[in-house]
């Protein structure tokens, strides 16, 4: 999620909610480091009206607009949470931000983050399992004939040319996972930074064609670029270490390494056993 200044701010808790129960919310704040806090606005309808303003404006690009799941976030309708799936964990998620993912920390008042947690848990069904498929079969297709483990590691184990995977459960959503194994080329993965370092952009995992001037073309994808710098990761899964004073030409192709599995390399039946295994990975052994 990404503060919008321009978005409908919450206002206050007590113009929302009866005079009466401006108490709940200090008693709230006041006790949170006692025992576990629970949301002061779980139920008000102004509330959760407010949560969805702000879910809009700032979470939907990740999440979807009704929290199913959008490019880069995961459902949140699911109740399958892998941060804590309490009111305060999520509040947690919401300020904290979530290191080594997508997810930042935020800057809301409280009332806000409040208001957004009571409108995730309005649109929250309940807990059930995102993908029918079978999730040991898809963990022999990752590890087997389809041959993901080649370029994306789970848990240590497989390549390092794609994307690391062991926790992709928790950060993309079902739809993103299909379309990238349909069609990866339609939206480039980024690939991991230092979550402390907000000045950095993530690199697209787009296709890196280098050529020396010696004429050796190396393809892979971009690990640090700058200026007078390449770090590639080649195909071979070796790191190449180049100036660019020392390279005749640099492309960068809108395009990932890695091919379309279309229904004739990876079946329906087989890309819904994949993505039960997929969205199984959140970050713990299973």
């Amino acid at each position: 999620m990404i503060r919008d200044r321009n978005s409908v701010r919450w206002r206050s808790a007590a113009r929302i909610i009866p005079a009466g129960c401006c108490f709940i919310v200090f008693v709230a704040s006041a006790c949170a480091q006692e025992k576990e806090a629970k949301n002061p606005l779980t139920g008000y309808r102004a509330a959760i009206a407010e949560g969805a303003s702000l879910f809009r404006a700032n979470c939907s690009p990740c999440h979807g607009l009704n929290a199913h799941g959008g490019g880069r976030g995961p459902d949140l309708t699911s109740g399958l949470w892998v941060h804590g799936g309490s009111d305060e964990a999520i509040f947690r998620t919401i300020s904290q931000g979530v290191p080594g993912t997508e997810m930042p920390a935020n800057s809301f008042e409280d009332g806000e983050t409040w208001a957004l947690v009571a409108y995730i848990r309005s649109v929250n069904v309940g807990v059930q399992s995102p993908i029918g498929g079978d999730r040991a079969k898809g963990e022999q297709l990752f590890f087997g004939k389809s041959a993901c483990a080649q370029c994306h590691m789970v848990n240590g184990r497989g390549g390092r040319l794609g994307p690391e995977l062991t926790r992709v459960g928790s950060a993309r959503s079902a739809l993103y996972l299909t379309e990238s194994i349909r069609e990866p080329d339609k939206e480039l993965s980024l690939g991991m930074t230092d979550p402390n370092n907000h000045y950095v952009i993530p690199l697209e995992y787009e296709t890196v064609t280098a050529i020396t001037l010696t004429g050796q073309r190396i393809i892979g994808v971009a690990k640090n670029e700058d200026a007078f710098s390449l770090q590639l990761m080649g195909q071979d899964e070796k790191l190449y270490l180049l100036m660019k004073k020392d390279l005749s030409e640099v492309t960068h192709a809108r395009r990932s390494l890695m091919p379309r599995y279309t229904e004739s390399m990876l079946s329906n039946d087989d890309l819904r056993d994949l993505l039960a295994y997929l969205t199984s990975l959140r970050g713990v052994e299973k």
